[in-house]
């Protein structure tokens, strides 16, 4: 009698589609396009991390290098969402300028992206950490002028959640300041984040914010109960960006799955893995 073997195709449990600002993705990996050694490291890099959506820093001098080549040729528009970025603006004024050069930029593009932006009004150079009054009103005048915006915010639930009741369609406060490598610095107020953010609405999408320097970061992250993670300087700067894009993109998977399979609760004494009771040899008592 012969036996004929049957393939069974298993889908991954946990790693269901995710949708922000309207749209769904598979991917819940964002990822930066700057910093780059060279455009073809960058393009082998993003392809690596599974990432679907990628931001761009408008201003003129992030989006050609010193060879006046432009990063926006080197980029699939039919494959990857641009999310385009204020980065470098400290003020509600500027940040607003750039978000609407972006939605220019793309809109003639024909990017289907071009309504979208990640918001990015920092109070100093040194710290690059938001400011929140700018944040605000930046916000709030973007969402009026019809932006889907992603916020970059600090960690504190306050702040996250009047960029929320401002209209944000994502509020992705930091894990650590920018470009830093620190990892989730406070996961409790990350914790607090999610905890205001989802009050009311379950769905709404939260996605950890700069500092990552690790793949274990990500998975922190993830872990916590982040919807997404978005990162940049710790694939660029890697010693082998392509190989960490590779670990980044598994991270932020097992660390989804990991958060949705309930970990076991923390005790301050061990417990066996196998019961003492029944078994061979075993007294009670002793």
């Amino acid at each position: 009698m012969t036996t004929t073997a049957t393939t069974t195709t298993t889908t991954e449990p946990g790693l269901s589609p995710f949708t922000i600002a309207g749209r769904t993705f598979q991917s819940r990996l964002f990822v930066g396009t700057g910093k780059y050694t060279d455009f073809p490291t960058m393009q082998a890099a993003l392809d690596a991390s599974g990432s679907e959506v990628v931001t761009v820093a408008v201003r003129r001098e992030r989006l050609y290098n010193d060879r006046g080549e432009s990063l926006l040729d080197h980029l699939d528009t039919a494959r990857y969402t641009i999310l385009p970025n204020t980065a470098g603006c400290f003020s509600a004024e500027d940040a607003v300028r750039v978000a609407r050069l972006g939605r220019e930029l793309l809109d003639q593009m024909g990017n289907a992206g071009a309504s979208w932006v990640k918001l990015e009004v920092l109070g100093d150079k040194k710290t690059l950490l938001p400011d929140p009054v700018g944040t605000l009103e930046a916000t709030r005048e973007l969402v009026a002028d019809g932006f889907q915006v992603l916020c970059y915010s600090s960690d504190d639930p306050i702040s996250a959640a009047r960029i929320k009741d401002a209209g944000a369609a994502s509020v992705m406060p930091a894990g650590s300041p920018i470009g830093s490598g620190q990892g989730v610095l406070n996961p409790n107020n990350i914790v607090l984040c999610l905890e205001a953010l989802k009050r009311g609405d379950p769905t709404y999408p939260v996605i950890v914010d700069a500092g990552v320097g690790a793949a274990s970061d990500v998975s922190q992250a993830m872990e916590l109960g982040a919807d997404g993670v978005l990162l940049n300087t710790a694939i660029a700067h890697a010693r082998e960006p392509v190989m960490m894009a590779h670990a980044m993109r598994k991270a932020c998977e097992a660390g989804r799955q990991s958060y949705l399979s309930g970990r076991i609760e923390k005790k301050l004494y061990a417990t066996a893995s196998s019961p003492f009771e029944g078994a061979i040899g075993y007294i009670p008592g002793e």
